[in-house]
């Protein structure tokens, strides 16, 4: 019981690590990989696993009160995941294909959130860069 209530608030909870195929992409390829979740102390529901692509932008605005500002470009949900057992491993391959709105200036970066939802305890999360652009 007290495992159970100590993953409602986040300890000894479940763990995400999204691995990607390729980190650098040019025009014509996908976005794909494998989504690795780990079970914590106890079992836990999840509710459904979202992934977005984020523009991360920094430097100074005068409309923000923040130097570094996130903007959602895209997104894939991945519905009806299930129960996750204490300590088991689940796997979930993906792919997404970019569009123009992927393109980025110098002072901006490109991520790839993965955000697990766990019915009534705290979710949990990764972020990691992609590089998209020409092929050289």
């Amino acid at each position: 019981m007290l495992k159970k209530f100590l993953s409602t608030i986040g300890i000894g909870t479940m763990k995400v690590d999204t691995i990607l195929d390729k980190r650098e992409l040019t025009f014509d390829e996908n976005l794909s990989g494998t989504i690795y979740i780990d079970g914590g102390d106890s079992e836990q529901m999840i509710e459904y696993v979202k992934l977005e692509v984020i523009k991360r932008v920094e430097g100074h605005r005068e409309d923000s009160d923040f130097d570094v500002t996130d903007q959602l470009i895209s997104k894939h949900s991945i519905e009806l995941v299930g129960s996750l057992k204490s300590k088991e491993t689940r796997m979930i391959p993906f792919e997404m294909q970019p569009d123009d709105r992927w393109s980025i200036q110098d002072n901006e970066k490109l991520l790839l959130r993965t955000t697990i939802h766990i019915a009534n305890a705290v979710d949990v999360y990764d972020e990691d860069e992609i590089l998209y652009g020409e092929a050289e």
